[in-house]
């Protein structure tokens, strides 16, 4: 199947690029001639993504999970795909919002949490959407959009500020950004 991807543009694959035994997708796509850009990123969920290029061909491997799968698509993938289609907003639209819960994560990672929006007369307010597990389904579809907890940081306590890229264009918003 990777043999005929090689007609595409664009080489996508789910699964096999961690260190299990059966984690082969990765070496099959070394061993096809792709020049490996970075394997691995800091970031939870999806750490273990490949990145490269056959011939001209941008190549990446998602991980298995599926929570990880999506989110990891959503930050290199879809931006890659966007900007080979020309245009010029390559990522999902951001805004400022409150955390409302405590929130533990480990330094050095940078976090991305399934979370709901509300509004109110301070703005907005983040609340995760329960477990943050990368096979967790039910926490993606519940989800307003992604609360970005940068690497350096340990806890994110009540009230503290926080980026949440937002899936719906219009979430909130009376103009349609260009998506």
């Amino acid at each position: 199947r990777l043999r005929e991807a090689m007609r595409s543009d664009v080489i996508v694959t789910s699964g096999g690029v961690s260190v299990g035994d059966y984690d082969l997708v990765k070496d099959v796509l070394q061993d096809m001639g792709m020049d490996m850009k970075f394997w691995k990123v800091a970031m939870r969920p999806g750490q273990p993504l490949a990145f490269g290029t056959i011939g001209n061909r941008p190549t990446f491997g998602l991980p298995g999970n599926p929570v990880a799968a999506m989110i990891s698509f959503e930050q290199f993938a879809r931006p890659a795909l966007r900007k080979m289609g020309g245009y010029a907003q390559l990522f999902r639209k951001t805004v400022d919002a409150a955390a409302a819960e405590t929130i533990e994560t480990k330094t050095g990672r940078k976090y991305f949490l399934r979370c709901r929006l509300t509004s109110g007369s301070g703005g907005y307010s983040a609340l995760t959407t329960g477990e943050q597990g990368s096979g967790i389904l039910r926490s993606m579809t519940e989800a307003d959009g992604l609360m970005i907890v940068a690497d350096d940081v340990g806890t994110v306590q009540p009230g503290d500020r926080v980026k949440v890229q937002i899936f719906d264009p219009n979430f909130g918003f009376t103009e349609n950004p260009d998506y």
